[in-house]
């Protein structure tokens, strides 16, 4: 048994506390206190830190992390999809040597910024193994990519019996997920649905509305994507564009509910954020990624505002400068001064756990849960420790694990 002394400790399930400890016992939370145990066991000064749950990196692409600095920015986001597809065609394989270390490089940035969990994208499954072997908890979505297939069952079976074969661990799982309106036919939604149906705490994923081209798309059946699928081969006659926005139309399809994490949301509507939050389905937002591919600023305070369940993610390096959640919450603070600093903690730490499936581990710091803890060096003369831990943009020089 240990007792950890802090500064502060940012529990996230309490308001903020300060000098007080945490014992740990087998890896676990054991209790959370303002005075100084009277029982047994090794006591530790954590100095001027504050303690907090590790953070949650709810949305990333771990496969794509060797196309670090390769990819530009641009003005139009279905500019930036062709310049990453022209990058991927010229590495086809996903196995080689370049794209795997990059993996467990990724991996440990993203452990030297604080993230205790990923929901990571994969097209490829490559990044599962690497994640066994880390530290990390995470959750694998095995993210599938059709606009024109002549029987989607066959295809989501297929892509089903590919996850059946790889070996969970109680830290990291895989599922399935549906890549984006514009590059999935409606039937294959409709399948991937019904897959993850099979496991009722199977969480899913989605990038939805993230540009004002995927609008455009799902209104009228026009415009860059259209121009995309045709260049590619893939366009399919037969489809009809279901009017409305994206949102509404995957709602209208039953694919939107609790289990559900809608990544990005950039061009969402008060209606659109209003449909997410009565099915209770997570808005994951990626601010720095929607700068650098042209989708747009996210209009965090209105996520908020709406009810809806918010997390955080990074997205990748070919869209992201790092993996460190806490430059996002910093982009979010400047996004929306308005929003309370906990509020925004809460998204980076409880709300991806919770959306992921980890909360019964991860998220907070209460008695029962792992102790992943997470020590943030602070001014010593901080008052306000959730608005730094917010808005002064946390390096990893300042982060250090509580390790039991």
């Amino acid at each position: 048994m240990i007792h950890y002394h802090a500064r502060w400790i940012v529990s996230v399930s309490d308001p903020p506390m300060r000098d007080g400890w945490i014992t740990v016992d087998g890896g676990r939370v054991a209790a959370v206190t303002r005075r100084a145990p009277a029982n047994g066991g090794q006591q530790i000064d954590l100095g001027e830190v504050a303690v907090m749950p590790g953070l949650v990196n709810a949305h990333t692409h771990l496969e794509l992390s060797y196309l670090r600095d390769e990819v530009p920015p641009a003005s139009e986001f279905v500019t930036w999809i062709r310049d990453v597809m022209a990058a991927r065609r010229r590495r086809p394989d996903p196995q080689s040597p370049e794209i795997l270390d990059s993996i467990d490089r990724a991996l440990a940035e993203a452990s030297a910024c604080g993230t205790a969990i990923v929901g990571d994208i994969s097209n490829t499954l490559v990044s599962f193994a690497p994640l066994t072997r880390s530290s990390l908890a995470a959750v694998v979505f095995y993210e599938l990519i059709r606009f024109h297939v002549d029987d989607p069952q066959t295809f989501v079976d297929t892509a089903w019996e590919e996850l059946n074969r790889l070996v969970p661990t109680d830290r990291v799982r895989a599922t399935l997920a549906a890549h984006a309106p514009y590059s999935v036919a409606p039937l294959v939604f409709r399948a991937i649905r019904q897959a993850i149906n099979r496991d009722p705490f199977a969480p899913s994923s989605v990038h939805l509305a993230e540009s004002i081209e995927e609008v455009e798309f799902i209104r009228s059946g026009g415009g860059p994507w259209r121009r995309l699928l045709e260049d590619l081969g893939v366009w399919d006659p037969s489809w009809v564009p279901p009017g409305g926005s994206p949102v509404k139309f995957l709602d209208d399809s039953g694919f939107l509910d609790a289990r559900i994490l809608a990544v990005h949301g950039v061009q969402m509507t008060a209606g659109d954020l209003g449909r997410l939050a009565a099915r209770g389905t997570t808005l994951v937002t990626c601010p720095r990624s929607n700068g650098h591919t042209g989708a747009g600023a996210p209009p965090i305070a209105d996520f908020y505002k709406s009810g809806v369940r918010v997390a955080v993610g990074t997205d990748s390096l070919a869209s992201s400068p790092d993996l460190n959640v806490f430059a996002e919450l910093a982009t979010m603070r400047a996004l929306a001064p308005e929003v309370p600093a906990a509020t925004l903690i809460d998204s980076a730490t409880r709300e991806g756990a919770r959306a992921l499936g980890f909360d019964g581990d991860y998220g907070t710091i209460e008695p029962g849960k792992r102790a992943r803890l997470l020590a943030v060096g602070i001014p010593s003369l901080t008052i306000d420790v959730e608005e730094y831990l917010v808005a002064a943009g946390i390096q990893p020089q300042q982060l250090r694990w509580v390790e039991p």
